[in-house]
């Protein structure tokens, strides 16, 4: 595989940020990941870190050096990320849950599937016009894809996401045949916010990466004012000609068994108890059983 990488984070006007992104890959395999930790819930950042961690580590383990089933990977990790999301809060006694977004992408064999829960957004741009996009988990874009008014309705407001007492609902689509010079876009709302979807494929198809990525960020920083929110971008250009080009990667030279990956290792346990749905549910039975014995103590 050949391709380039380009990825960039900003705070923004928050006090901390809580997007989370990176990749990973094998001699004939990549994963693309990102996940935006949601304000309003405890330790977002850390349900983010978490989730880019657990498919960093199942990733490792099913890439050898491709994964055999990529829908079934992509649907299993995340439910595991969710599951860790879910145990960390358990473990550490707390009364909510930290939350976040996902959206990830596994390349191979010159095809690209990706998996989402949220409204972090992947973008897909061939020959200047935009291929395709996820859509958001939002009520928002629910009411805009029947037709309705929207214009009383936070897009903010999510029905779904990874560490939520509720199952994740999530989309898998792909594949997708990758052609040369096809870009892919990974980002949190930080940047499709503030930038629409005609500004964003029209600098991606004007650009390198290199140079249309800073730039989108930098036009939502300055849209998005003094509060404004992160802003975090993961691109890739697939089979990049430029071989100079200093964010070319090429895994022609990797051998098997090989992985390279941005992502901090972490995760105590890669299997994850397998998606112990069970364990899942007695976590946030535990959990809604603290909280309603806190709210009790309140109202006695």
């Amino acid at each position: 595989m050949k391709f380039s990488v380009y990825q960039i984070s900003r705070q923004g006007g928050r006090e901390r940020n809580e997007d989370r992104m990176g990749y990973a890959y094998t001699r004939e395999s990549g994963l693309f990941v990102l996940a935006d930790g949601m304000g309003g819930h405890p330790e977002g950042a850390m349900a983010a870190q978490l989730a880019l961690q657990t498919l960093s580590a199942y990733f490792q383990k099913a890439a050898n050096p491709t994964v055999r089933e990529v829908p079934e990977f992509l649907s299993s990790a995340l439910m595991a990320a969710h599951h860790q999301i879910i145990r960390y809060a358990a473990e550490k006694g707390m009364l909510d849950t930290p939350r976040t977004t996902l959206v990830a992408a596994v390349m191979e064999r010159g095809h690209i599937h990706w998996v989402h829960c949220g409204d972090s957004r992947l973008y897909i741009v061939r020959d200047g016009e935009l291929l395709t996009r996820t859509r958001d988990h939002s009520y928002m874009e629910q009411q805009q894809h029947l037709g309705r008014a929207t214009e009383h309705i936070n897009r903010n407001i999510l029905f779904t996401c990874l560490g939520s007492p509720a199952k994740p609902v999530y989309d898998l689509s792909g594949p997708v045949q990758l052609m040369q010079g096809d870009r892919v876009l990974l980002c949190s709302d930080g940047l499709w916010g503030t930038v629409e979807d005609d500004e964003i494929v029209k600098e991606l198809a004007a650009h390198p990466l290199e140079q249309a990525i800073p730039e989108l960020v930098e036009t939502a920083l300055r849209r998005g004012g003094a509060r404004c929110d992160n802003v975090t971008v993961l691109a890739m250009e697939w089979e990049t000609a430029d071989e100079y080009q200093s964010t070319r990667v090429s895994t022609d030279d990797i051998e098997d068994g090989v992985f390279a990956s941005t992502i901090q290792s972490g995760v105590p346990d890669p299997t994850i108890e397998d998606l112990d749905d069970a364990a899942i549910e007695r976590s946030i039975a535990e959990i809604n059983a603290a909280i309603q014995r806190t709210a009790a103590a309140r109202n006695s």
